[in-house]
């Protein structure tokens, strides 16, 4: 009797006083369609690394196993007994994709000017434009500074570092907070001074994954999202760049790098072979030796290499590995996300970080094909204002314009790389979601001063939502 006694008080309680019941961000569409996957507790450091092989053609399977191989893999220098992951070099940054995207994921900026650039680059360049209309290639270094040479007299081309230079914020509630900018330095160079005009750009290795179905986003609804910003008459008008594609021998929307600057994942792997590791393809087959670097052409004589080094079949089977990598789904957030999610469409941040986008006809992979997707991304480039300019333009894309950069998995980068252990924007300037939204402006200087004026809980809100994603 006691005992039914205390349960009719504790639901008669129940109807006077009922629990509050904390509000979720809602389930959305999976991030990648059909390519997508829930990230289990204790699992998000491998985040950035499943494979949905139910998603796939059961006769592709050990095509997509022997390109997670070679992405892996560390490549070694000719001659060796296994030809087939030999051709690092003549020169080099690293050794391997993982050595710059770690689990897959972002590289990071070095601390101080002391410490190497273990997964970010430089790239040079000088006045005018190349053949196909792409950057000009600075004479002695060629389009970026390799560290490394290999054995048998081929010297690394020489080192850049970093010297962050400070810079206080004050935000409308009083918060103070520190940025840091980078000026880019060189020391070692191998063969002189960089010719007087040169121009630079420091860059972050972006994640690899959910390249295939950003590829198949058809490029008529790429093009309407830049129209319909123009009309808006807001202030942002994103643009696409275009760009030469070296398999098709033609101009073509570009959709991958900081600046829009490679029309397709295929080329985007080649061009990260051949000017990351010194690998020669389909695509790029001759080794990367400017004039300068006698040593260095040389070596085809002393070693016997053969050009292509990766196989048109192996490269093939790379590209096909980072299309079926899935995107990690949203995470379900508390009362604060919700409200964020609301103040980042208030700001501004969602009309150029798209939410959704659907994928067309894909020929190339056909299983990414008719999928909706939530990269928040609209693949076009966007004035971010002189701040974030890096002096160098890019085909169609000038000094101060950058691709926006999709924001699924951004959530996760802790837990992939380690606390800190990362850079956002290009140079990897921004420590945290909120310095790199302090460093927009040009176009996205409305939705940054959107949300300098939040108050401190609207502002962890809009990260709470952000580190949903």
């Amino acid at each position: 009797m006691r005992v039914t006694a205390c349960v009719f008080l504790f639901a008669a309680a129940l109807l006077i006083f009922p629990p509050r019941i904390h509000a979720q961000v809602p389930a959305q569409t999976p991030a990648g369609g059909a390519f997508s996957h829930t990230v289990e507790a204790g699992a998000e450091r491998s985040a950035f690394t499943h494979i949905p092989w139910d998603s796939i053609p059961a006769d592709l399977w050990d095509k997509v196993r022997n390109g997670r191989s070679l992405t892996r893999q560390t490549w070694v220098i000719s001659p060796s007994l296994e030809p087939r992951i030999a051709g690092l070099g003549p020169t080099y940054n690293r050794p391997s994709c993982l050595s710059c995207h770690p689990g897959n994921g972002r590289g990071g900026a070095p601390a101080t000017a002391a410490r190497a650039m273990h997964s970010m680059l430089v790239r040079l360049s000088v006045p005018g434009t190349d053949a196909h209309g792409g950057p000009k290639p600075e004479p002695r270094y060629g389009d970026q500074l390799n560290e490394f040479g290999i054995p048998g007299g081929v010297p690394g081309e020489g080192e850049a570092f970093l010297e962050w230079q400070p810079r206080k914020e004050v935000l409308a509630d009083g918060q103070e907070v520190i940025l840091r900018w980078p000026k880019i330095g060189f020391r070692k160079l191998a063969f002189g001074p960089l010719t007087e005009a040169y121009m630079t750009s420091a860059r972050v290795a972006p994640p690899i994954f959910g390249l295939g179905l950003l590829e198949a986003v058809p490029e008529a609804d790429i093009l309407a999202l830049a129209r319909a910003q123009r009309a808006a008459g807001d202030g942002i008008a994103g643009q696409p760049n275009y760009v030469w594609d070296a398999g098709r021998k033609q101009e073509v929307l570009g959709r991958f790098g900081w600046k829009a600057n490679q029309p397709t994942t295929r080329q985007q792997i080649a061009g990260a072979l051949a000017g990351d590791m010194g690998i020669t393809s389909d695509i790029l087959p001759e080794p990367n030796c400017p004039p300068a670097q006698a040593a260095c052409a040389a070596t085809r004589e002393k070693t016997g290499e053969k050009h292509p080094e990766i196989s048109s079949a192996d490269l093939d089977d790379m590209t096909l590995y980072h299309y079926v990598l899935a995107i990690p789904d949203a995470r379900r957030g508390d009362d604060a996300a919700v409200r964020g999610k609301a103040l980042f469409s208030a700001a501004g941040c969602a009309t150029c970080h798209q939410p959704e986008l659907k994928t067309g006809a894909f020929p190339a992979f056909p299983a990414l094909a008719g999928q909706t997707i939530r990269p928040y991304t609209d693949l076009l480039l966007h004035d971010m204002g002189p701040e974030l300019a890096d002096g160098r333009p890019d085909y169609r894309a000038n000094a101060r314009q950058w691709r926006t950069p999709p924001l699924w998995g951004i959530g996760l980068l802790d837990a992939v790389n380690g606390s800190g252990r990362y850079g956002l924007l290009h140079d990897g300037r921004a420590r945290n979601l909120l310095e790199a939204i302090l460093w927009h402006g040009g176009e996205g200087e409305k939705a940054r001063e959107a949300v300098r004026k939040m108050s401190a809980k609207e502002r962890e809100a809009l990260l709470a939502f952000l580190k949903t994603l």
